[in-house]
């Protein structure tokens, strides 16, 4: 019984995640042969202040990113 879990920072819609259960769950039936009724997906989702990327929470990179942008414009 295949469990997958993943894990996203908050934002993705409720479509955006029903095509990200059916992606994951065809690409077990196809590649490993599961049967998808035995496939199990949770979807994590975490705010942006808890999750850290490039030695920064994630808000702060995003905040950094967007402050680049407006520079270079």
């Amino acid at each position: 019984m295949p469990y997958v879990n993943i894990q996203i920072t908050k934002g993705a819609t409720r479509e955006q995640k029903a095509l990200l259960v059916k992606e994951v769950t065809d690409s077990l039936v196809n590649i490993l042969g599961k049967k998808p009724e035995h496939t199990h997906i949770v979807i994590q989702e975490i705010a942006d202040e808890n999750w850290g990327f490039s030695g920064l929470l994630t808000d702060e990179w995003k905040k950094q990113q967007t402050s680049e942008l407006e520079t270079e414009t």
